[in-house]
């Protein structure tokens, strides 16, 4: 006897975390849809970002957020798979042309985790501690507080990162709370840093789910998974970055939240060695203007002299 058709086949990338995040998805689509959890599929696949972590680059050098995303986006586009699952910020900003992220889980903890086998806090390391990151957000936003903190190159999923430390690679680094609840990992955390001091990447924290433009069946599958606060508040700072031009030579923080019934959005750019910064606070109810408001008093305040840092 044939085995049915898969009720919808998802696209990944292999690490611990996105099977994690996958697995979630798969889960509360076939209870949204009261199918079996073995019809709906998983592919795995291994994307230029995955193939990239041993050389331990960082994202700007290789082609930027997009790819993480590239070969999965392009079995999507062709037709193999039917959705894509995602961590919203390794999503470029402007998304391949018939793609549209079409739903969000309710967000996980936006915040970032302070990680040292030596030290409570970025205010404990000693002087000229080792900090491992290849965000230059997260280098940006320690060298503000910590000039003289030496930033070196940090990559690979969360266990190999985590095995880094162990190595003495690093003396400290941060990761996003919200991957490592979802690995239960959380207790690996030395410290939980402030939102607004070390204010998180656009998106961060929230499962986006890609799909094909115009594919109602598509749409139709994954509205029951779209939490409507985490779309509004990820529209919103994805319309910020799109702003910006955001990319991963860019220093941006975002935080949303709602306030009186409003969407709230504060945004937020540093020089690379985090000494001058920007921020932008505004409320709305329409998500993108909200964003593209936020973006431009930043680009406002900032001026091209201070843009043109990002792209030397």
């Amino acid at each position: 006897m044939q085995s049915p058709a898969p009720f919808a086949r998802i696209g990944t990338r292999g690490s611990p975390l996105a099977l994690a995040q996958a697995k979630l998805v798969r889960g509360l689509l076939a209870r949204a849809h009261g199918v079996a959890e073995d019809r709906i599929e998983i592919e795995v696949f291994s994307t230029g970002g995955d193939r990239s972590q041993a050389e331990n680059t960082t994202l700007s050098t290789i082609g930027g957020k997009g790819v993480f995303t590239k070969e999965i986006d392009e079995a999507l586009l062709a037709g193999r798979i039917d959705l894509g699952v995602h961590s919203s910020k390794d999503v470029a900003t402007g998304l391949p042309p018939g793609m549209v992220l079409a739903a969000f889980l309710e967000r996980e903890d936006v915040r970032d985790a302070f990680l040292s086998v030596s030290a409570q806090g970025i205010d404990n390391l000693s002087e000229g501690a080792r900090f491992g990151t290849s965000s230059i957000r997260r280098a940006a936003q320690a060298l503000r507080l910590r000039p003289d903190l030496t930033i070196v190159p940090f990559r690979g999923n969360v266990h190999t990162r985590l095995q880094k430390l162990l190595d003495g690679v690093a003396d400290a680094t941060l990761l996003a709370l919200a991957g490592l609840n979802r690995l239960g990992e959380a207790h690996r955390a030395t410290a939980i840093l402030d939102p607004d001091q070390f204010m998180p990447a656009p998106a961060q924290g929230a499962i986006g789910i890609a799909i094909r433009q115009g594919d109602q069946r598509l749409a139709d599958i994954v509205a029951p998974l779209d939490h409507a606060a985490t779309h509004d508040a990820i529209a919103a700072e994805r319309a910020m970055l799109a702003v910006l031009d955001g990319s991963c030579r860019t220093p941006v923080g975002a935080l949303s939240g709602t306030a009186g019934g409003l969407l709230t959005l504060k945004g937020e750019i540093l020089s690379l060695d985090g000494q001058t910064s920007f921020r932008a606070e505004a409320q709305g109810s329409d998500p993108v203007a909200l964003g593209e408001s936020v973006g431009r008093d930043l680009l406002a305040q900032a001026g091209p002299n201070f843009l043109a840092q990002w792209n030397r």
